[in-house]
């Protein structure tokens, strides 16, 4: 079972010294994360690629940019990457956990050790390591059923944000909910009834790290979750990667962390079925 906290600060990686830190640098402009991880990264840090380890691309549209890839492919490629079952890892980007949250809320829902490194490589006070990755000797790593309880699909997300038990946050800009970007969704707009919970409003602006968690627990209560209730919470993004912050700062908080609908707007969005709002009612 999961021990360790969701968020640990640069100061706390010495009480791990057995943890794997890894790399989930990616870019929605489409710069290469992996360029990035070879300029500089932490001392030891395995590259972690959302695309091709943390996502399948064999599925339609209407399942997102990013669905989970299936338990046997994610299982092959922790084990090829040095990631066992008793592993711990620490992981970091550049974008306040943008990325690095995906890897985390992955490995935490099926029971294993994971956090983000709160402010990321920008953190790290030390000298950064340049050149070919790192590598680690393959470890078995036992396939898991993701857990039902944790997901949802685009069914439930249509009917908890119209109705009168629960709640769907948009962890998008506030300018992708309204519609006014659009960006690479083929249609703009939200989930009809779902509320505006941008990611980037766990962080302080001036750290880019996590508020505390008093003040994280304030934020979520004036967004509408119940502290009693915070386990009938969805939250979504573009493509179910940086609604992953959302879920890590929830649990920081001392809530229920929210279940992630992965396809998130680039599958509802692609859904012709599928109705739209555009606009800020809520």
């Amino acid at each position: 079972m999961t021990s360790i906290a969701p968020i640990v600060s640069v100061d706390e990686l010495a009480d791990f010294p057995d943890a794997v830190l890894a790399d989930v640098r990616w870019y929605l402009d489409g710069r290469d994360g992996y360029a990035e991880y070879d300029c500089g990264h932490l001392p030891g840090a395995i590259f972690v690629d959302l695309e091709n380890e943390l996502a399948a691309h064999d599925r339609p549209a209407t399942e997102g940019r990013h669905p989970f890839p299936a338990p046997e492919a994610f299982a092959a490629a922790m084990g090829a990457l040095g990631i066992g079952d008793d592993t711990l890892v620490i992981a970091y980007d550049d974008t306040g956990g943008m990325t690095a949250a995906r890897l985390v809320v992955m490995l935490r829902m099926i029971g294993r050790n994971a956090a983000v490194l709160d402010g990321g490589i920008a953190a790290w006070r030390g000298e950064l390591t340049t050149g070919a990755g790192n590598t680690r000797e393959p470890l078995p790593f036992t396939v898991c059923e993701w857990p039902i309880e944790r997901l949802a699909t685009a069914d439930d997300t249509a009917a908890l944000a119209q109705g009168g038990d629960g709640l769907v946050l948009d962890s998008r800009s506030f300018e992708r909910y309204t519609g006014e970007v659009a960006l690479i969704d083929p249609r703009p707009g939200h989930v009809p009834g779902a509320a505006s919970a941008p990611f980037a409003a766990t962080l302080d602006p001036s750290t880019r790290r996590f508020r505390s968690a008093t003040e994280l627990r304030t934020h979520f209560n004036e967004l509408g979750v119940s502290e009693s209730e915070s386990e009938s919470v969805i939250t979504y993004c573009g493509s179910g990667v940086s609604a992953c912050v959302n879920i890590l700062a929830m649990e920081h908080a001392g809530l229920a962390p929210a279940r992630l609908y992965v396809a998130s707007w680039s599958g509802w969005s692609a859904d012709t079925a599928r109705t739209v709002e555009l606009g800020a009612d809520r």
